[in-house]
């Protein structure tokens, strides 16, 4: 596995100043790695489930998914074979698209400040992903013009909603030093792919030259989290995903996200979801079946 992240290199058409692109069954969006650009992307999932991996943050969506991402904010593709959405819209624009001032001007403050908070990955929930949903999907059968006017309604009415989640409250930041760039990388591949083993630090700090001290304080700067915390975060959100999909023992679930205690993996669940294993599956139920 490639252990840096893609650097994207993202082209407009030419005669386009973003790009455009839309993805179903019949053309799945193949770029579910890890990667970055310089360029703001907005996702719209319509429906289906699956995990979301933006900066140092990990969860699991269900019904599908509106997300917008900072500039270089690393993060992995949100769909795949297994995920049951309909479609994937995807917009990707560089902040100064429209000219090195355009959002500059007074009209444009809520959009700007958007952009800034955007640094951190949101995801937005209820009716605002419901009517952005709505207007991703028509960017489709739009003219250019048409579809830049959208794209700015659709980037205002982000800017103005109340129904947000950013993702890295707490701040991500990747070096500007490739050196430092690789490492974060290094770990996060390697949890991406192990996580459902035991992970010491020993093992993790060697597999990036540093010694135990070093690598910690370095993890903490750039994640804003622990290492054991954030390896623990993406086995809680497995066990989610796996809690919503498959028709397994809440045993099971536990050893297959990566817990090897029982009671440990409960509490954990409870302190990360605010419901224990089987109150977040039959409320799951209950939502499915209504």
């Amino acid at each position: 596995m490639n252990q840096k992240p893609a650097f994207e290199a993202i082209a407009p058409s030419f005669g386009h100043s973003f790009t455009f692109q839309k993805f179903n069954a019949n053309n799945e969006n193949k770029n579910n790695g890890w990667h970055y650009h310089p360029e703001l992307e907005l996702v719209y999932v319509n429906g289906g489930s699956g995990k979301r991996q933006i900066g140092s943050h990990v969860s699991y969506y269900r019904n599908g998914d509106l997300i917008l991402i900072g500039s270089n904010l690393p993060h992995c593709g949100f769909t795949d074979k297994l995920t049951g959405n309909k479609s994937e819209t995807l917009v990707q624009m560089k902040a100064d698209f429209l000219g090195s001032d355009f959002f500059n001007i007074p009209e444009m403050k809520n959009i700007q400040k958007l952009f800034e908070v955007a640094k951190g990955g949101i995801a937005f929930s209820g009716k605002t992903k419901m009517k952005v949903g709505e207007k991703m999907e028509i960017l489709e059968y739009q003219t250019d013009f048409q579809r830049l006017l959208s794209i700015l309604n659709i980037l205002n009415i982000l800017a103005t909603s109340s129904e947000m989640n950013v993702l890295n409250a707490e701040g991500f930041s990747i070096e500007t030093e490739v050196k430092d760039n690789d490492r974060i990388n290094i770990v996060f591949n390697h949890v991406k792919t192990n996580f459902k083993e035991d992970i010491s630090l020993e093992q993790i700090s060697n597999m990036v030259s540093m010694t135990v001290p070093s690598f910690c304080r370095y993890f903490k700067k750039i994640t804003n989290k622990t290492f054991t915390q954030f390896v623990n975060e993406y086995r809680l959100v497995h066990a989610s995903k796996l809690l919503a999909e498959q028709p397994i023992s809440i045993t099971q679930v536990c050893y297959d996200s990566g817990f090897n205690n029982f009671s440990h993996f409960n509490k954990s669940f409870k302190a990360f979801t605010g419901q224990n294993p089987s109150e977040y599956r039959n409320q799951l139920k209950t939502v499915l079946q209504s």
